[in-house]
């Protein structure tokens, strides 16, 4: 490979360019970013969480790269001085129904490889976190807060120091084809390149039918919201507090965060967004609506988790509703100590017939890779996810 173009300027696009510039001597790369500044999107609309790969599957692809993820992310933030604090997760099991689940966690954890998880008991959980309801929890001590914005910056810096090229307000309108590469197009700009990686994000299954791709799958966008809590209250939390997840439910559900520049976040819920870039919650874009709504996959997702589905709407709508979600955990909290936070929205692949895509996706041939699926723990694997794409081009691994 002689050169290459990068479209997406978010973790996993930074992460890529920056490591195919380590091993590549010589190689021409430009990373090309719709937007005016680098990771606008998923990769600093998020809660900032470290994540060390306790709740996916044994075996799965983002089981590997969550854990191989983690190590990697702290210790490029220790290198680069970057802030971040690994200051444990607690996950809390309320009812004795979420017991024989928060167990089969732990088994998952175990299996992946994490260390130190302990089952903590009712007066265990109290020790650690006196304001947390529970009947039994687990502690994943490995967990952490980190600045992604802070990552995003120093990948900048590795990318620029090796001689990529990164050009911003980049909106790729047109791939084409050529013998010994592509041409990629924008409002009256052009490259070429050798060889296309696609990590794109939330726009990740567009440009991949503009290249050619054929997966069946579509981003179906969700958005989360968050409140804060104010900062006289920001002593309920001393970790990260999550609840077990439903396995039913394809997103871990309301939880409490600590932030790396200080202050606790809870949420996020998880709302059908009408605009794939749209963080408030009367954002619309015809288009992306017409594209979303118009998805078969998506009616036949809501025929299954219709219950759900309503709950999340009225929990959105609902600063009681969302409060009392949060009550599970942290009884002590009330409507009046919630004030409100930011929101992003998820880039969630999903198939026609209403599945969502629960492993990391990515998709190549002769000339191209594609990352058509990797929401969270998409922003802590993204080190290991450069790691996989270098592993499928038949390069070494490395280290920045």
């Amino acid at each position: 490979m002689k050169s290459c173009v990068i479209v997406g300027g978010g973790l996993v696009g930074l992460a890529i360019a920056a490591k195919l510039l380590h091993v590549v001597p010589g190689l021409k790369l430009t990373l090309l970013e719709k937007e005016q500044a680098l990771g606008k999107h998923q990769s600093t609309h998020n809660s900032g969480v470290l994540h060390a790969g306790l709740y996916y599957k044994p075996g799965s692809v983002k089981a590997r790269m969550a854990v191989s993820g983690i190590k990697q992310m702290t210790a490029f933030c220790q290198k680069y001085e970057i802030a971040h604090e690994i200051c444990g997760k607690i996950v809390v099991a309320v009812s004795d129904e979420e017991i024989p689940r928060l167990r089969t966690l732990i088994e998952r954890g175990t299996a992946n490889g994490l260390q130190g998880l302990a089952w903590l008991e009712r007066d265990q959980i109290v020790a650690r976190e006196p304001h947390v309801a529970g009947k039994a929890a687990v502690l994943v001590p490995e967990e952490g807060i980190v600045d992604y914005a802070g990552v995003c910056e120093a990948l900048r810096q590795r990318i620029l120091e090796r001689g990529g090229a990164i050009s911003l307000g980049f909106n790729v309108l047109r791939l084409t084809r050529l013998e010994k590469g592509w041409r990629v197009e924008s409002a009256g700009q052009s490259v070429e390149a050798e060889f296309l990686v696609n990590c794109a994000g939330l726009q990740c299954d567009r440009i991949g039918r503009l290249a050619g791709v054929k997966d069946g799958s579509q981003i179906v966008p969700f958005r989360g919201d968050y409140y804060k809590l104010r900062p006289e209250r920001e002593g309920l939390v001393r970790h990260l507090i999550y609840p077990v997840p439903d396995p039913a439910f394809p997103f871990l559900g309301v939880h409490f965060t600590r932030m790396i520049h200080g202050g606790v976040e809870a949420g996020p819920n998880a709302v059908l967004a009408l605009k794939r870039e749209g963080y408030g919650r009367l954002d619309f874009a015809a288009g992306d609506a017409l594209e979303t709504l118009l998805f078969p996959g998506l009616w036949r997702f809501a025929v299954k988790h219709g219950v759900m589905c309503g709950q999340e709407v009225a929990r959105a709508m609902s600063k009681n509703l969302f409060c009392r979600s949060l009550q599970r955990l942290v009884p002590d909290v009330v409507k009046e100590d919630l004030v409100p936070g930011g929101a992003g929205v998820r880039a969630q692949a999903m198939t026609r017939d209403g599945t969502l895509v629960q492993d990391f996706e990515i998709q190549q041939d002769k000339q191209s890779l594609h990352v058509l699926n990797a929401p969270s723990p998409g922003a802590t694997a993204s080190l290991a996810i450069a790691d996989e794409l270098l592993t499928r081009l038949g390069l070494s691994t490395c280290t920045l």
